[in-house]
């Protein structure tokens, strides 16, 4: 048994010998007032020794959260008088729930945290900013139990020392309400009549005083904020959006949507890194890649032999042909018949109402900053004269590198390592540390022998050092040279390096630097939960906001940041990241929503495993697709979804209806009661569920059935059966 426990235990058995024996009637009212007398007779013999008595009683009745803290306030009052009584009253109050703080923290907060940090994490975050504010007026609320307050703060992550002091601050004018009626302790009834109506409405009024000071606070910094711009007496358009991506075409969309007046300003592509750069590219090499491998394999789908001729050059093409086919969607064409006006040129923000593009300047209630993010090109030494590429410029290859090295272990590195190795480039991968780390050890392993099997030399656990040029026999030969964790090197020959070690967001030349924006250690702007910088009408969403570097969740920023900054005056929406599913796109695919089983674990989060392996599947096994599985984690005993990992072919189509169950609040017994249609890989959802549901079945009950059933045919129950019945 640990600390925690014994201290537990203890605290436990003090506060049962407390009730136990009855002493909570020593500390009642009406034993107040008949010893009221000799308790002043008392303090007048020994003054000293009774402060200290009582005020260390009142600490251990504090710190324990005993009843009776009102009845010793009145105590002190009636013994001491008011000068002395109040200091006594409120060090001692203090100090004790000071000390219930520090054991509800000890005790209970480290295991609150992990088991539900994630649905904490608003109010660690709220506490962190508001701490003092929420703290003071609690406090200042004498009819609230002050007990609840130091637990509840002990499970937080405000410190000591301002719980202390804001606490001693604001007891003091419901201490000496009490101190000073324990002066006048004979007129006194009922504990009730020291606070009355009117007197509880002043504390009332006393606690909001605080936040309508903060507002204050808040309205005069805006006022010094603002004070050094000018403010335009009427504006061009109701919203400037900065950047083109997926996160600025959905703020202009639904701006115009709304019929406000919305200029979008996009410096180089419509479409951002999404259209040009990323997904869709991405996704339609691995398409192409894809088709050859199970072109190699048709001897499993009863095709003896499949002839393939291909051209990289024709391959890349397609890359282009089918941008060029989604183009359309995001183009200038299509977002001007909308209602949204787009410049193409580089935007600079010069006033918090103002943004200068082409020589012009836009006036402008509000602004949301949606630039995006760009690929971080690793400083290795050397790196820089060789030919290297992103997974912004990679597309431009119009010839098949032989030897390729890919550096990154996350999504895009072990995406684009199996397309170049299926389109028979010799790929080899680096990672410093491990693949996919924020995927669970299983996801990952099946990732790994995926992309192994196609061919891809992965060294993870290795750091790439430098670049050289060696001369050769056959000529100059480009190297990179590579240690692992044991510090041996090892020298890899490429004809090119493919740079896939994350994205930075782009803050610079936005002038968010002569504003004052800051930014934060991950380059992310600087932002609040409704999106909002340091200056309340200017917003970011996407890549350049945070915490998520996806598509799907800068569309849906974009709706908080659009509406918030077009109606943020009446009705403001903090930005919703409840269920954020993502999906890495390798064959086989890792989708995934909420909690993973290594992060519960270590966590220590109790969560129930169950996991179905799609091998079982019938529409699987006709597709000769059955490596993966999927794997729901729930909460004990119960069917509430707290995270998914689905591994296998199709896993970002199944991970859908996990997601609207975990949004709106169905579990498994939702998904098991709903018709999926056969054969199809949706099932897999429904036999997930149904696996949980026979681990949950009622089999004391289904014993009972079984006997019923038997009695029911005739048959006469055994001796065994009879007395298993009886028990």
């Amino acid at each position: 048994m640990n600390k925690r426990w014994w201290l537990l235990c203890l605290l436990g058995l003090l506060i049962i010998l407390f009730f136990g024996f009855d002493l909570q009637r020593y500390f009642s009212l009406d034993m107040l007032k008949s010893s009221n007398d000799m308790l002043q007779q008392v303090y007048k013999d020994e003054p000293f020794l009774v402060i200290g008595i009582y005020s260390l009683t009142y600490i251990i009745m504090a710190a324990l959260s005993l009843p009776g803290a009102a009845v010793m306030t009145l105590a002190g009052g009636a013994m001491f008088g008011l000068w002395i009584a109040v200091p006594v009253v409120l060090v001692s109050a203090t100090v004790g729930a000071t000390l219930a703080f520090w054991a509800s923290r000890y005790i209970l907060r480290d295991t609150v945290q992990r088991r539900f940090g994630d649905r904490l994490e608003t109010i660690n975050n709220g506490l962190e900013r508001d701490g003092v504010f929420y703290l003071f007026s609690l406090r200042l609320v004498p009819a609230f139990p002050f007990f609840l307050i130091n637990l509840l703060m002990g499970l937080t992550r405000i410190r000591s020392g301002i719980f202390f002091w804001v606490t001693l601050i604001g007891m003091f004018p419901g201490s000496a309400v009490y101190v000073n009626a324990g002066t006048q302790l004979a007129s006194i009834d009922n504990l009730s009549d020291i606070l009355s109506p009117g007197l509880i409405l002043s504390f009332l009024l006393l606690a909001v005083f605080p936040w309508l000071a903060r507002w204050g606070v808040g309205i005069a910094k805006k006022r010094r904020l603002y004070a050094r711009w000018s403010k335009p007496e009427t504006f061009d358009r109701n919203l400037v959006v900065i950047g083109a991506g997926a996160a600025g075409l959905v703020t202009a969309y639904i701006a115009a949507a709304v019929r406000a007046k919305v200029t979008l300003i996009e410096s180089h592509k419509m479409g951002g890194d999404c259209l040009n750069y990323g997904c869709v590219p991405s996704k339609t090499l691995i398409r192409s890649a894809g088709f050859l491998k199970e072109a190699r394999q048709s001897v499993s789908l009863g095709v003896k032999q499949i002839q393939v001729n291909y051209d990289f050059a024709d391959v890349m093409a397609r890359v282009q042909r089918v941008i060029k086919a989604v183009e359309p969607h995001d183009s200038i064409e299509r977002y001007t018949r909308l209602g949204v006006e787009v410049v193409e040129g580089h935007a600079r923000i010069t006033s918090p109402w103002s943004v200068e593009v082409n020589g012009q300047t836009l006036t402008t209630r509000a602004i949301v900053i949606a630039s995006g993010a760009s690929p971080v090109v690793p400083d290795i030494p050397g790196l820089e004269s060789m030919r290297y590429f992103t997974s912004d410029t990679i597309w431009s290859l119009t010839e098949r590198p032989e030897r390729l090295i890919v550096l990154g272990g996350g999504p895009i590195g072990c995406e684009l390592a199996q397309a170049f190795a299926r389109l028979d480039s010799q790929v080899i991968q680096i990672e410093q540390d491990d693949l996919l780390q924020r995927e669970d050890s299983d996801a990952r392993t099946l990732v790994k022998n995926a992309l192994q099997e196609d061919g891809v030399q992965l060294l993870t656990h290795t750091k790439a050092v430098r670049c050289e040029i060696a001369h050769e026999p056959d000529g100059k030969v480009q190297r990179l040279i590579v240690q692992d964790q044991h510090g041996r090197e090892q020298a890899i020959a490429f004809d090119a390096i493919l740079c896939a070690v994350g994205r930075r967001p782009r803050t610079e030349g936005f002038g968010l630097e002569e504003l004052g924006i800051s930014v934060t250690s991950r380059r992310t702007i600087d932002t609040n939960a409704w999106l909002q910088t340091i200056y309340p009408n200017i917003y970011t969403c996407g890549d350049v906001a945070g915490p998520y570097q996806f598509t799907h969740t800068a569309a849906h920023q974009a709706w908080y940041a659009s509406v918030n900054a077009l109606f943020g005056d009446f009705k403001r929406f903090k930005a919703d990241y409840s269920v954020i599913p993502w999906t890495t796109f390798t064959d086989p695919e890792i989708a995934r929503a909420g909690l993973s089983e290594d992060e519960a674990n270590a966590r220590g989060v109790a969560v129930e495993v169950t996991r179905y392996g799609l091998d079982d599947l019938d529409r699987a096994i006709t597709d000769e697709a059955t490596d993966g599985f999927i794997k729901v984690l729930t909460v004990p005993g119960k069917d509430r979804i707290l995270g998914v990992t689905i591994a296998g072919k199709h896993a970002s189509d199944l991970l859908a209806e996990y997601v609207l169950a975990m949004k709106h609040g169905l579990g498994l017994n939702k998904i098991l009661g709903t018709i999926h249609t056969y054969p199809t890989w949706p099932e897999a959802n429904k036999y997930a569920a149904g696996k949980w549901k026979r681990a949950h079945a009622p089999e004391k009950l289904l014993q009972w059935v079984e006997r019923f059933h038997a009695w029911r045919r005739g048959e006469k129950a055994s001796q065994a059966d009879r007395q298993q019945l009886r028990d």
